[in-house]
């Protein structure tokens, strides 16, 4: 790490103390107070007369349990992650990782602290509120615990310093573009203005290559896997047995990092009493229920920006044309603080009346001198989420919910919900840009732009047009936004669901809503193996054809359908693969005769005792990309069970099925296993001296309980390392009282290796059993672990 000067520690520490004073108004006496309560694995009760004392009390909890993470992610959200940790180190930024160098550059160079606080200050005075306990809640424990007293990766560190409200706006900033913006930041960071005059050197780029490098940014499109993805679904009236309302929530998020979830619940008597998860240090429940209806989200296939194209003058590649007219870029100089013995780190970020300036150069999006590309993001500076919490929170069925997402703070994330009174929806009221499906045809600057949209890829707008500037619905909470009455929902007695495509296959037997612009999701086009296995394990169990009794789902048949791990590539591919492996087996190799042998023995899931999963990972993994491998094409009018099947007829898809098959064998055994080990072996956690077991399959194996080890390309030595998937966990009915939830957070409530709540949630994972929460005061008091803690604010 380079030098750099610091205060002695003594010093550091008084400073500390110095500012926990400036940031933190000692309580006086008589003043509110809010209880902290404590249940099996460390649950969050958090009990307080206003929603600043439910902020305050839930920010001290969640320090208490996560002190280290959110220290370490304020200094990302200042743009001081170099200063104190080293320009060459690796930070998170969003979904991604980059330098940290690069980190502080863009952050300093996008935030705008002004605008942020005047976006905040449209919000109603109790999210104001909250946004205040919040940071006073966490400046509290800070105040309480000490330098000294921190985990130990955050211990006397002079990193971890007392929130602001600028802190607390800037997190929320970053949650918002995350998925748009933010993980194009290496795009923006990489936009340097050409010399004037040079050619370009540029070659044209495949489409097929231009949408992999320009869909890089996505939270939910890639459906290969490494993106942020979930499960939802909500089962109404006519679909469970007791006719109230069922809900299963099943977020595949990071864990590690800032969008880690926390569960917690909150009670302010007499008007809010809510439970679930938040996410990062959140002020709010953002997946939960109350005791009338139960929601969690599903990251959207909406785009939440837009590119454009820019005519450059070719004299000067910082001049733009908007209508004939020169429009010159504003240049921005970012400088870092400097460290002893080095140069400082700087940057010109240049910037247009469509916002920053990006280059996507392996897109075929680069800056030469005759044409550049610039990004809105329709998420910047959007501080209406918490509105939108706060008030779902308070829901009494899926119409008020529907309603409480009208501000159109949910920022790139389906909703799915049911209530007790047996009704079911799905929403898609994300902030998608206003761009309707003829204005993206008619101002797509080039076919190519066109073709690549249309194939998966960014949107691209004719940025030498103004009449290319997003509509302006009066309806809309912002302008430039698609309105809530032109964005998808569907509202049913029956069911719905969502895995990460649009909203086109909800409900298969439901028309999909009309008119909604193709920036929102596409209709016709192939489903990933998720979704399509989710629909055929509701309609089985709809239908009473999945072994399970009866023809309803409720909530014991729920948890045990997601967990069942079947492996849906298997199911399609698997037979075809034994049928060829008998006609062509004195043409196979010994590897492949071996890989046919045990892939026919496999119980096609990916459980923990099944013996060939990690073969069949690594065979598909490669198998999954040969070109024709799909014996029956996709057929729009059968999406559900189309494609499928393996082309073993055609010799050159037949030999390289069974090359990738070979190479499997080779990549397990090289990896020091043999090639019918069982999952159990190699998708392990080590918690506390013991070895966990971990079910479950990647995005491209199409296993609903997905579980990743994202980094990782093939299986090692050590297995896989899992990071990321099934993290939150909640199936959510009714009876006469409330609710009636389970659930489960893999990797327990602290991110603090040392502590007892890390990762104690994982062998109930491992188990498949589910944890019942304590909603109803009576369950609270018989899980409460501890004393109360009460603190006055």
């Amino acid at each position: 790490m380079p030098a750099f000067r610091l205060a002695p520690h003594h010093t550091i520490t008084l400073a500390l103390a110095a500012l926990l004073g400036a940031c933190t108004t000692a309580p006086a006496a008589g003043s509110r107070s809010v209880t902290i309560e404590r249940t099996t694995y460390g649950i969050a009760h958090i009990t307080a007369p206003d929603y600043e004392g439910i902020a305050y009390g839930m920010a001290y909890a969640h320090a208490q349990d996560n002190v280290c993470q959110t220290a370490e992610h304020l200094l990302t959200a200042r743009g001081e992650r170099s200063l104190f940790l080293g320009p060459q180190a690796t930070g998170e930024l969003g979904l991604g990782r980059l330098p940290n160098a690069q980190i502080d550059l863009f952050v300093r160079a996008h935030m705008d602290d002004a605008a942020l606080a005047r976006a905040a200050a449209a919000n109603s005075e109790e999210v104001k509120a909250s946004l205040r306990g919040h940071v006073a809640g966490y400046n509290r424990y800070l105040q309480d615990t000490g330098p000294a007293g921190l985990p130990e990766a955050c211990r006397n560190k002079p990193w971890v310093r007392p929130m602001t409200q600028a802190d607390a706006t800037r997190d929320t900033e970053l949650a918002m573009i995350q998925g748009g913006l933010g993980a194009l930041a290496g795009a923006v960071l990489a936009a340097v203005p050409p010399t004037p005059g040079t050619r370009s050197s540029e070659a044209p780029v495949p489409l097929e290559q231009a949408v992999a490098e320009s869909t890089r940014y996505s939270p939910a499109a890639n459906p290969e896997g490494g993106e942020l993805g979930s499960n939802g679904w909500a089962f109404g009236r006519n679909a469970t047995p007791d006719g109230r309302g069922l809900v299963l929530g099943n977020p595949h998020f990071p864990w590690t990092g800032s969008n880690r979830f926390w569960e917690t619940h909150l009670t302010i008597p007499g008007k809010l009493d809510v439970m679930g998860v938040t996410i990062g240090a959140g002020a709010f429940v953002v997946i939960g229920f109350n005791k009338d209806v139960a929601w969690t989200h599903t990251v959207s296939t909406g785009k939440r920006f837009t590119l454009y194209e820019l005519k450059l003058d070719p004299a000067d590649p910082t001049v733009y044309l908007v209508d004939g007219q020169r429009r010159r870029m504003t240049a921005k100089t970012v400088v870092l603080p400097a460290l002893d013995g080095a140069a400082p780190v700087q940057k010109t970020f240049y910037a247009t009346e469509w916002g920053p300036v990006v280059a996507l150069p392996r897109a075929g999006l680069g800056w030469t001198t005759t044409t550049a590309y610039a990004v809105r993001d329709a998420n910047t500076q959007n501080m209406r989420a918490a509105q939108s919490w706060m008030q779902m929170a308070l829901a009494r069925n899926v119409g008020a919910l529907r309603a409480a997402m009208g501000n159109q703070g949910i920022p790139w994330v389906n909703t799915i919900a049911a209530d007790r009174e047996g009704n079911a929806m799905y929403a898609d009221l994300s902030v998608v840009p206003d761009v309707p499906a003829e204005m993206l045809q008619s101002c797509a600057p080039s076919p190519r732009a066109a073709a690549l949209f249309n194939a998966g890829g960014p949107a691209v707008l004719d940025g030498s047009r103004s009449a290319c500037a997003w509509q302006r619905d009066p309806a809309a909470a912002m302008p430039g936004v698609t309105p809530p009455q032109r964005m998808p929902v569907v509202v049913t007695p029956d069911w719905v669901q969502n895995s990460n495509d649009s909203f086109w296959l909800s409900n298969p037997h439901i028309a999909p809503p009309a008119g909604i612009t193709p920036l929102v999701g596409f209709v016709g086009t192939p489903q990933r193996l998720r979704t399509r296995s989710g629909i055929q394990e509701i309609e089985a169990r709809l239908a009473g054809s999945d072994g399970l009794p009866g023809n309803r789902m409720g909530a014991a048949e729920l948890r045990s359908v997601i967990f069942r791990d079947r492996n849906f590539a298997g199911m399609l591919v698997v037979d075809d693969l034994a049928a060829a492996c008998a006609t062509n087996a004195a043409a196979l190799t010994q590897d492949q005769a071996l890989g046919c042998r045990v892939l026919a023995g496999w119980d096609r899931t990916s459980n923990s005792a099944s013996k060939g999963a990690p073969l069949f990972r690594e065979f598909w993994r490669k198998a999954r990309n040969v070109p024709g491998v799909w014996r029956m094409p996709f057929d729009p009018a059968r999406p559900v069970v189309t494609p499928a099947g393996l082309d073993m007829a055609t010799p050159a898809t037949r030999d390289a099925v069974f090359k990738a098959l070979g190479e499997a064998v080779g990549i397990v055994r090289t990896a020091g296993f043999p090639a019918d080990v069982p999952l159990a072996e190699v998708q392990t956690r080590l918690v506390r001296g013991q070895k966990v077991a971990i079910h479950g399959g990647d995005e491209f194996e199409g296993v609903l309980n997905k579980v990743e080890s994202q980094g990782q390309s093939l299986i090692d030595p050590k297995g896989y390392n899992i990071n990321f998937g099934s993290s939150y966990m909640q199936v959510v009915g009714f009876d006469e009282r409330g609710p009636v939830a389970h659930a489960i957070l893999t990797y327990g409530q602290s991110s603090d290796p040392a502590s007892p709540r890390a990762y104690d949630q994982l062998p109930l994972f491992a188990a498949k059993q589910w944890h019942p929460l304590p909603f109803h005061r009576a369950d609270v008091e018989a899980q409460r672990a501890g004393a109360p803690l009460r603190l006055a604010y």
